[in-house]
């Protein structure tokens, strides 16, 4: 199989990468509006070829590995490959993307989502073991023809990926907890700490545990804030959840209820016996 990749950043490119490994496709393409992109890719082996948008339409497989407003506007130039094409998109949300998927090539789509990533961006950040032993996970499977989810299915295990099925609306509902929410508290924690310290200070005092908490807030601000775009009423239900439960925390602290707070943080440490 010829595999098209649009998109050459840390996704992207990450994917080249661990397709690259694999015996089951024959080359792997890219194509990305940035120039500057298509040259590192090329330099850095993500891609074995940069080629033309009506070539990568001629491609069995094509992954959109752009943000997630993009893969929207990408879909609908895309309605008219060969019905063999397969279409995969890697974005962090999925209901919005699954209902602007234009009829034509419904069959042709699948609506997946890598559960792995940094917080670092563009063609130098990818990682050749991006995707081995993550999850990923394929929304509404079964609208998509049986040749595209054949392959799906045997491109990700290929690549060592473990594979979920879920419902769309339940994944953005999961996601934005697990995953948005936490991008969110880490632009916060970025910007209130700047808004109240020295910069040289924070550099002498930021112990592991800023430096784990702000760390996202280093990633993309486009492709984060089209994010919340997408799937803005589950992030503020998120927000909202976790505004109470900071809400209780400072409460307990101006009362000097230790032991509640204690038994509060407690009661957090237990999601660690699950992950």
């Amino acid at each position: 199989m010829r595999i098209g990749i649009i998109g050459l950043g840390l996704m992207g490119g990450s994917l080249g990468l661990a397709l690259k490994k694999t015996k089951i496709i024959s080359s792997v393409v890219g194509f990305d509006h940035n120039l500057t992109h298509c040259e590192e890719a090329l330099k850095l082996g993500l891609v074995e070829e940069i080629v033309s948008f009506s070539e990568i339409k001629e491609c069995d497989m094509i992954f959109l590995a752009i943000p997630v407003e993009a893969i929207i506007k990408t879909l609908e130039k895309l309605k008219d490959v060969s019905e063999k094409t397969t279409i995969i998109d890697l974005g962090s949300t999925k209901a919005k993307i699954i209902s602007s998927v234009p009829a034509s090539i419904r069959s042709n789509f699948i609506a997946a989502h890598p559960m792995t990533g940094t917080e670092k961006f563009g063609p130098s950040a990818a990682l050749e073991n991006l995707y081995q032993g993550a999850v990923v996970v394929l929304c509404d499977f079964d609208s998509s023809g049986d040749l595209h989810k054949e392959r799906t299915v045997g491109v990700f295990s290929h690549i060592g990926m473990k594979i979920v099925f879920m419902d769309e609306e339940a994944h953005d509902k999961h996601a934005a907890f697990i995953s948005h929410l936490p991008h969110a508290l880490s632009y916060a924690l970025a910007n209130s700490v700047m808004k109240q310290e020295d910069p040289k200070r924070i550099l002498l005092l930021a112990g592991g545990g800023f430096k784990d908490m702000s760390r996202i807030a280093k990633s993309s601000p486009i492709m984060w804030s089209e994010i919340f775009k997408q799937n803005r009423e589950n992030i503020l239900e998120a927000i909202t959840a976790f505004e109470k439960e900071l809400s209780l925390a400072k409460k307990m602290v101006e009362k000097s209820d230790w032991e509640t707070l204690a038994n509060w943080m407690g009661d957090a440490t237990t999601l660690h016996k699950i992950l």
